[in-house]
């Protein structure tokens, strides 16, 4: 794709996000518009998929996990537009019995995820071992893997984070969304980060940083860390992003890390993005 169609991509993706969260009046729009250009460029370029063809285990392709799980309208909307399933069934988010769950999981059998990832901190540890699987099976595609910034507050992140350069995990890209925000707060309030580019190379990682909402930005650094990969280390992207980007009152604050939107909210939100691909 272009830039220009993934940013058009972006907006409905954006739009979706927006109608599922405010039609179950349930669900996460702040970090789900942050992330939405960083696997909006991956799913529609950079990654090597076939979503006509999903296999759990995964071999022959790029593999992605979302690690920060309730962004899950974001990754919904791009499956279903990107041919995992049908555009339609974002209409039954967060409904009970269905496969569009506020977390992802895999009981549903929904085609496009992999793991259950409700509990935060344990991405990076399946994203490693999945890794590794390919290494072993002799696949040279790229494991990809999404976190949230409050999630770096979780001790797993931490062990895996030693682990995969330790062992040579050289075929995994990482990246961070870096919005400084999280449910309480912002991440300096409520456990301060300090400077993860630091602490990342100090465990032996090949640290890039991004504008995660500038898609020229983020196809160039994602295409940048394929090209370098499998050269002895692990990379983490730290993609500095705008929660609930796109939306103008809820851009800035933490307050719609999971607040849906009321009718005229919901209404103001979508004037603002226009649509380009057909609603749902």
């Amino acid at each position: 794709m272009t830039i220009n169609e993934l940013e058009r991509t972006a907006t409905q993706v954006r739009r979706d996000i927006i109608r599922m969260v405010h039609g179950c009046q349930s669900g996460h729009p702040g970090g789900s518009l942050g992330a939405t250009d960083i696997v909006t460029a991956l799913y529609f370029d950079q990654m090597q998929i076939d979503p006509a063809n999903f296999r759990m285990d995964g071999n022959g392709e790029d593999m992605f996990f979302l690690s920060n799980g309730h962004i899950s309208p974001m990754l919904y909307s791009i499956m279903a537009r990107r041919g995992y399933f049908p555009v339609s069934e974002l209409a039954t988010f967060r409904h009970l019995g269905t496969r569009l769950q506020g977390h992802p999981t895999t009981a549903e059998g929904l085609p496009g995820v992999r793991i259950a990832s409700g509990s935060l901190g344990q991405g990076l540890s399946v994203a490693i071992g999945a890794a590794q699987a390919k290494k072993l099976n002799g696949d040279d595609h790229l494991v990809f893997v999404l976190m949230g910034d409050g999630e770096q507050e979780e001790g797993q992140i931490w062990e895996a984070a030693m682990y995969a350069p330790v062992k040579g995990v050289d075929n995994l890209i990482a990246i961070i969304d870096y919005n400084k925000k999280q449910i309480d707060g912002s991440t300096d309030d409520v456990m301060n980060l300090g400077d993860l580019r630091a602490k990342y190379e100090a465990f032996g990682w090949e640290v890039l940083e991004m504008s995660g909402n500038n898609m020229q930005a983020v196809v160039n650094t994602l295409k940048f860390a394929r090209e370098n990969a499998c050269q002895g280390k692990p990379q983490l992207i730290l993609a500095h992003t705008e929660m609930g980007m796109g939306v103008d009152f809820m851009m800035g604050t933490h307050k719609w890390h999971g607040t849906p939107p009321n009718d005229e909210q919901a209404a103001n939100a979508l004037s603002q993005l226009q649509e380009t691909l057909g609603d749902y």
